[in-house]
């Protein structure tokens, strides 16, 4: 078990990470921006759940050796940001449905599975989280307190109960604007097109900054 002390410093430095806005919290804002309050929770817990199999490979020294690999980091990284542009395009395609949702024209309906499996991907390929894991959770256990490989995933459950919490404010906050504004049928339709500018963006940015390995 991660001593309190380690643990306490943990929660400290991952919630200075968490709040600050990055990947993470951008997907979120954009998804709930196209979605709706709804869409952007199953998002965030969608996310949140594609981060347990990189906490169970950084436990067991499998994320190690896919940050040291050049080629299977940057097959991750362009999978995922690849995923994201794909969402993004799809929300732009689709922004008249938020128009009609908002207008009562039609009712608009999205499998909710589909949404949180849309959110899977992107936390279980979001190289930011790999390289995270990998190099700062190893900072927090105490080799004294033995069972590493359980520390490790402790701490990454930590990291993840953080960031569902974080993240659900993200989506309420951006899911409420969505619902002040789109009062007006034309302006819902600009909003779900902004999340998936949003989303693209993201993906661009992932893919084009940052080292590969």
């Amino acid at each position: 078990m991660v001593p309190l002390a380690n643990l306490g410093a943990f929660i400290a430095a991952s919630v200075v990470l968490i709040v600050i806005p990055g990947p993470s919290v951008l997907f979120v804002i954009g998804r709930s921006l196209a979605l709706g309050r709804l869409g952007g929770l199953l998002s965030v817990l969608g996310n949140a759940i594609g981060m347990i199999p990189l906490v169970a490979a950084v436990a067991l020294g499998v994320g190690a050796l896919v940050a040291q690999s050049v080629v299977v980091f940057t097959i991750v990284k362009f999978a995922g940001a690849a995923y994201l542009v794909y969402l993004g395009i799809q929300a732009i395609r689709h922004r008249a449905d938020a128009s009609a949702a908002v207008s009562g024209a039609r009712t608009v309906t999205r499998s909710h599975w589909k949404q949180l499996a849309e959110g899977f991907v992107v936390g279980v390929t979001n190289p930011k989280t790999i390289a995270f894991f990998v190099a700062v959770l190893p900072q927090f256990v105490s080799l004294r307190a033995g069972a590493v490989p359980v520390q490790l995933f402790e701490l990454g459950v930590v990291f993840i109960a953080l960031a569902l919490v974080c993240d659900s404010v993200w989506a309420l906050a951006a899911s409420g604007a969505r619902d002040w504004f789109a009062r007006s049928p034309k302006r819902a339709e600009g909003l779900a097109a902004t999340g998936g500018v949003m989303m693209i963006g993201l993906g661009g940015v992932l893919a084009l900054t940052g080292n590969t390995h």
